[in-house]
C-alpha cells in the first residue's frame, strides 16, 4: 500500500476482473481510447508492466498504469486516473510504481508522450525528473494535437 498525500491506495497487478473499470477510466481521460482487446491482451504480456490503483479494500479501481520494457528502455504507454480522484496523487503513485518496476528490470531511460495541452501530466512527469525532448506535431487525433515526448534517465542507485 502506498501512503502520502490523499487516500491510502493499493498499487497491484490488474487482473480481467478490472477491465471493465479500465476501460470506463480510459474512455472518461482520453478521446481515442484503447480497446477492451487492447487491454486484455496485456494480461498475458511478460513484455508490459500492466497495474492498477485501487482503494484500500481492492473494491474500486481509481486509476492504471501500462508500460512496455524492451532491452534497457521502458515506455509509460498509459496511465490514466478516474475524474472523480484527479489531483488526489493517485496518477503519481501509479507512475511511481512504473518507475520503480523500470528500475527492477534493468532500464536505463524511461519515454512517454503526452497531449501538449495536458497541464495536470505535465506537472506530473516534471515533478519525477522527466525532460521534454522532442514533439510529434499533429500527432494526436479527436481533436488533432502535437504530442510532447518526454524522457527521464534512472539512475544506478536503489529506487
Amino acid at each position: 500500500m502506498l501512503n502520502g498525500a490523499g487516500p491510502p491506495v493499493d498499487i497491484r497487478p490488474a487482473t480481467r476482473s478490472d477491465i471493465a473499470s479500465i476501460e470506463s477510466i480510459e474512455g472518461a481521460a482520453f478521446s481515442d481510447p484503447w480497446s477492451r482487446s487492447s487491454f486484455q491482451n496485456l494480461l498475458r504480456n511478460d513484455a508490459a508492466y500492466f497495474a492498477v490503483a485501487c482503494d484500500s479494500g481492492g473494491r474500486t479501481v481509481l486509476g492504471y498504469v501500462v508500460a512496455w520494457f524492451v532491452l534497457d528502455e521502458c515506455e509509460i504507454a498509459n496511465l490514466a486516473v478516474a475524474p472523480s480522484h484527479w489531483g488526489r496523487g493517485v496518477g503519481g503513485r501509479l507512475l511511481d510504481a512504473a518507475l520503480a518496476e523500470a528500475h527492477e528490470r534493468g532500464s536505463v531511460v524511461v519515454y512517454l508522450e503526452m497531449r501538449d495541452s495536458n497541464v495536470r501530466a505535465r506537472q506530473l512527469y516534471r515533478a519525477r525528473g522527466f525532460e521534454e525532448m522532442a514533439r510529434r506535431p499533429g500527432y494526436y487525433q479527436r481533436p488533432t494535437e502535437d504530442a510532447v515526448v518526454w524522457r527521464k534517465l534512472l539512475s544506478a542507485e536503489v529506487m
